[in-house]
């Protein structure tokens, strides 16, 4: 059991760090109800995205599904990346309607510290003002961001599988889409500097199961705008059981356990503390991090001419580890999920492949994790090695929707705090 004291979250730490004012509010628990983890402003060499021009006298609006319930809600921002202050003219959120649309009579002003405004500072993270927006597990939220002055390039999550509205000019209040015309197509989509949907009130919320990865956590390969990942399809598990979790999503494509990478984000190991243990309360997390490890020896898939030192099962046992021990000191559960079978895709090895099979042979047999996610099996009953087609997008790495489901399928719900 955790000791009984007064949380602080993590945008009140965070802006704690940065210099910024925060005052606690020790009468309210807070529950993360939407993450993304923030990625440096980098090119992305599979599509264009809007984090290197980033935006002047425009509004950008983005589309999230929140895995919490609750009577108010806040948004955190980071401007973790950013050399200058990120000056916002002004935000609002709603309920989404269809598309950039918001439903009617659903839209709310965001205030900071009771002003319209804010700057953010450099390598900062702020939060808003709660404000009342009843809110159900699994519902759409439209957040509206308002820059009047050139931000620089934008702090941002890379893959949102969702698509970003844009508009010039301040279209914050607008229910309709109509000024929405700008948009990237065909894409993956993208958040800017949107970190984080927090809920209060409402009924009571278990902690939150925060799922820590890669592009298989971050859901490449699910449908646009489906919401079909398998931190979703978990959510989804749990409320149909009955006992709803705040589920986040604290996966970024390409991502490494060991090495940072210039368009893949910073090295599992030193952002763990960040993307899992300061979220509002987090009590599991489901670790799924490797396969970029042992398949990308280098960045130049970044334009980065620049090779990691070599993986071995050892060094990648070795980083679980240093996450188990992260973890347990915050008293929050960790669930090791076995590494995916990628045999048939572009990186595949076989050097690679007895990597992946001696890591998976340490997760299920140590006993160092407080439960094991076979994800390897669930995808690879046989143990071929191969994802089995219909179950992968098609590049033989990759689950499609079927297969995000089959892996929340093989998470024992009894191991969610």
């Amino acid at each position: 059991m955790l000791p009984k004291t007064v949380l602080v979250t993590a945008a009140t730490a965070a802006s704690l760090t940065a210099g910024t004012p925060a005052t606690a509010d020790t009468r309210t628990t807070w529950h993360g109800a939407w993450t993304a983890a923030a990625m440096r402003p980098s090119g992305s060499p599979w599509f264009a995205t809007w984090a290197e021009q980033g935006f002047e006298n425009q509004s950008v609006r983005q589309v999230v599904r929140v895995n919490a319930g609750g009577a108010r809600l806040r948004i955190r921002l980071s401007n973790a990346y950013g050399t200058t202050p990120l000056r916002l003219a002004g935000a609002s959120v709603g309920r989404t309607a269809t598309g950039a649309a918001v439903r009617p009579g659903t839209i709310r002003p965001l205030r900071f510290h009771g002003s319209p405004s804010t700057t953010v500072p450099a390598r900062g993270r702020t939060v808003s003002d709660p404000v009342a927006l009843p809110t159900r597990p699994r519902e759409q939220l439209t957040i509206t961001l308002y820059f009047r002055d050139a931000t620089g390039p934008a702090t941002y999550h890379q893959v949102s599988m969702t698509t970003a509205y844009r508009a010039a000019g301040d279209h914050r209040r607008d229910p309709a889409a109509t000024a929405y015309t700008d948009r990237i197509e065909p894409g993956f989509g993208s958040w800017y500097y949107l970190e984080g949907v927090e809920t209060s009130g409402g009924r009571p919320q278990p902690r939150a199961v925060v799922a820590f990865g890669d592009s298989i956590t971050d859901g490449f390969g699910a449908s646009i705008g489906g919401d079909d990942r398998y931190p979703d399809a978990l959510a989804r598990r749990l409320l149909a059981a009955g006992r709803p979790h705040p589920v986040l999503n604290a996966g970024i494509g390409s991502n490494k356990l060991l090495a940072d990478s210039a368009c893949g984000g910073d090295s599992g190991v030193s952002r763990f503390a960040r993307d899992v243990l300061d979220q509002p309360r987090p009590g599991t997390v489901i670790v799924l991090i490797g396969v970029n490890d042992i398949q990308l020896r280098d960045d130049r898939m970044c334009g980065v001419d620049r090779a990691d030192p070599p993986v071995t099962a050892r060094r990648l046992i070795d980083g679980y580890r240093k996450l188990i021990r992260a973890a347990r000191a915050r008293h929050v559960e960790v669930v090791g999920g076995t590494l995916t079978p990628y045999r048939g895709s572009a990186g595949w090895t076989a050097d690679g492949e007895r990597i992946r099979r001696q890591v998976n042979r340490w997760i299920r047999g140590s006993g160092e994790y407080d439960a094991v996610a076979d994800f390897d099996r669930a995808l690879d009953p046989a143990g071929t090695g191969r994802i089995p087609d219909g179950l992968h997008m098609g590049d033989h790495l990759h689950p499609g929707p079927a297969g995000y489901r089959a892996m929340a399928d093989a998470i024992d719900l009894s191991a969610l705090r």
